[in-house]
């Protein structure tokens, strides 16, 4: 077999034509280094995405590094089989952050994997298949969590194992209830949420993202999950909390993101808790989170080739520790507001909603004099992608429509990155509009 010299044509010729591709003319990033990488013709790049907010501390941070290689050095893998050391040390680091009650930890390779472990948990303990997920959302590309992924652009199949119902709170912005104040924008959800209920079999779990981030960086209120809570536990349903975005710090205010929804609802604390990304920093890692009573009901035998390798785990570790002696979660939350200020200040026609969190911030594009909220323009979110690049600087792109430019920076941005970076974007989206 002959293969294309282009590394484009070749990863065309070789890899399923659905893997999307940024730009007109995708890049090859060769390396990274702090908040900045390199494309393969020496071209410097700003990265606010950070491999879909992966890169959560800094590209090739030394400390994470150094514990792969002596790790790498010692022995790469062993799986579940035989006692794991960085395995042990990083669930116990994990479970002392999670503030979940008599916690255990279960790790996995990804976030679709962390979700796909969290639904078979959650639908052993209940004896159900029916499950309750927010409109928007994604939690990710396995049979599974496609079934219960609510975003038609990341669906491509009816097909289901399972009985989802979709309620409303995932985003204002677009939402019927829009321009409610948000006491009576969470009233209105929790009567959609009963009345789902009222139709319903018995629900095994509700899975949320605090922050939809596919989804185009949309929320409901803070306190909204907390609401959801107390109707849950009524009926005895789980809750599980999808942080595979919103984890560690990233949202800047707390550590998780579904820590906003206890606002009037102290109680309110999830189930299961899984997450993925930033936590290996760009290492296969990804994980669940949960009491041990829902932990431990699963009544055959399991394993885990990869799920908490001794390498991975031990990245995991060094960069987590990082984060939490460098408290960058108040960083994100400084570096974040202003960002967010910043972008506020922009009177462009089209720009819908400038929103978010820390450095978790979405910009919904919308063609002008199309009234409120706009009509969605995927259009210019491509174009201002392809300037921004052109500028040196790697933005993400997501919502329903496609819509939204999505800023996701390492959370060790310092202040004279962030003022980089947002002149860049307003320049963009002035140059498209």
């Amino acid at each position: 077999m002959s293969h294309p010299e282009n590394l484009y044509e070749r990863t065309r010729a070789v890899l399923p034509s659905w893997l999307a591709l940024y730009y007109d003319e995708p890049i090859e990033i060769e390396r990274g280094e702090g908040r900045h990488v390199w494309d393969a013709d020496g071209k410097r790049y700003l990265d606010f995405f950070g491999g879909i907010l992966t890169t959560l501390t800094a590209h090739a941070l030394p400390e994470v590094t150094k514990a792969v290689s002596e790790q790498a050095a010692r022995i790469i893998h062993s799986s579940t089989l035989y006692l794991n050391r960085p395995m042990v040390e990083l669930a116990e680091q994990i479970a002392d952050v999670s503030e979940l009650p008599d916690a255990k930890v279960f790790l996995t390779t990804s976030g679709t994997e962390a979700n796909d472990a969290a639904l078979l948990l959650a639908s052993t303990l209940r004896r159900s298949n029916q499950v309750l997920a927010l409109r928007n959302s994604y939690h990710g590309r396995s049979f599974s969590t496609i079934a219960i992924t609510g975003n038609r652009s990341w669906s491509p199949t009816s097909l289901s194992p399972f009985q989802t119902y979709y309620v409303h709170g995932g985003q204002q912005y677009r939402s019927p209830w829009a321009g409610l104040p948000d006491g009576e924008y969470i009233a209105a959800c929790v009567t959609d949420l009963r009345e789902i209920l009222d139709q319903s079999g018995a629900i095994a779990a509700f899975i949320a993202e605090p922050i939809q981030g596919v989804g185009g960086m949309t929320s409901g209120p803070d306190g909204l999950l907390g609401a959801f809570a107390e109707v849950l536990r009524e009926h005895g349903i789980l809750w599980i909390s999808d942080e595979v975005q919103t984890g560690w710090g990233r949202t800047g205010e707390h550590f998780w993101g579904w820590q906003a929804h206890r606002v009037d609802h102290p109680r309110a604390v999830p189930d299961i808790v899984t997450f993925a990304k930033g936590v290996g920093n760009g290492l296969a890692m990804g994980g669940v989170i949960a009491r041990a009573e829902v932990m431990d009901c699963l009544g055959a035998n399991s394993i885990s080739t990869f799920g908490g390798s001794p390498l991975a785990s031990a990245g995991a570790l060094a960069n987590l520790r990082y984060l939490l002696e460098h408290n960058l979660q108040a960083n994100a939350a400084r570096q974040g507001s202003g960002l967010l200020a910043g972008l506020r200040t922009m009177s462009s026609p089209i720009v819908g909603e400038v929103r978010g969190k820390g450095l978790m911030i979405g910009i919904e594009l919308v063609r002008p004099d199309t009234g409120s909220p706009g009509e969605p323009a995927p259009e210019l979110a491509s174009a201002a992608l392809e300037v921004a690049r052109r500028r040196g600087l790697l933005l993400g792109k997501g919502g329903l429509h496609g819509n939204v430019l999505r800023i996701a920076p390492p959370l060790t941005l310092t202040a004279d990155e962030a003022a980089e970076g947002l002149a860049s974007i307003i320049t963009s989206i002035e140059e498209v509009s």
